[in-house]
């Protein structure tokens, strides 16, 4: 137990918990129960391996159809129904839509 945090809550729960009697300890108990601390983290990360990538940044095209899709779903809560233009590739009439 080398991390001082679980040292102070294995002293603080021994202080506040009761103390079983007879052959079996507490002390023996928490330590069981109390895993490991992970290992450190030592390497230091090299900026230039990894190339910088910005996901949300859309292209022309995907920021099209966002802004039409965010617009029809706009217009559906005023009752209008835009629709599709197209169905599996095949245009809908507009009496359809």
């Amino acid at each position: 137990m080398s991390d001082p945090i679980v040292r102070f809550l294995g002293r603080v729960l021994a202080l506040f918990a009761p103390r079983p009697r007879g052959r079996h300890r507490l002390e023996g108990i928490a330590r069981a129960l109390i895993p490991p601390p992970p290992p450190r983290f030592t390497e230091r990360l090299d900026g230039h391996a990894s190339p910088v990538v910005r996901p949300y940044v859309l292209t022309p095209g995907e920021r099209r159809a966002q802004r039409e899709r965010r617009r029809a779903l706009y217009l559906a809560t005023l009752g209008i129904d835009t629709g599709p233009r197209h169905i599996h590739g095949v245009p809908v009439p507009v009496a359809a839509r």
